[in-house]
């Protein structure tokens, strides 16, 4: 293992967006095994020291794989086209139409019937999300074009986060 690859040569799979989930994760027990610190209690502490810096990047790129939105985030930056979303917040019209319209439908949900109507669009408008980066990284070869899409689920998923909390507003 080499602390300098990224995360899809130290998981071993193709630097792609297209990954398997169950994959991902059983190379990351299969990585987790190899490097457990408890293996190296024979070679001393900073044996065993080494070996938990090596977890730590293991759990860190098995974050960033597993979360499709992380990973495709990830593959842009790779590929020379940073997200910068602290910095960069311009969206097309009509996304910011949509967030609006989904706004206020979450402020006018009063059952779980409407929350569970506004989860699922958004959930299928995230779907679509997602394939189109993944086409965008994978098949087009444009991470500056990704980039949008990311920026765009990220915003999405935050607005999945609040209808959760709207949820539990009104289950109180």
């Amino acid at each position: 293992m080499n602390l300098q690859s990224d995360d899809f040569e130290l998981f071993a799979l193709p630097r792609q967006f297209a990954q398997e989930r169950s994959v991902i994760d059983a190379r990351w027990k299969e990585l987790q095994r190899e490097a457990h610190p408890d293996r190296f209690a024979a070679q001393g502490a900073a044996a065993q020291r080494v070996a938990m810096q090596w977890s730590v990047r293991i759990n860190e790129a098995y974050q960033r794989l597993k979360d499709p939105l992380k990973r495709a985030a990830y593959l842009c930056e790779l590929n020379g086209a940073p997200v910068r979303a602290e910095d960069n917040t311009a969206m097309p019209a009509a996304f910011l139409m949509q967030q609006m319209e989904w706004r206020e439908a979450l402020e006018e949900a009063d059952s779980e019937k409407e929350l569970d109507a506004l989860d699922a669009e958004v959930l299928a408008a995230r779907r679509r999300m997602l394939a189109e980066c993944g086409r965008l990284l994978d098949e087009a070869h444009d991470p500056a074009a990704a980039v949008g899409q990311v920026r765009a689920l990220m915003f999405v998923a935050r607005f999945a986060d609040d209808i959760e909390r709207r949820r539990d507003q009104l289950g109180q």
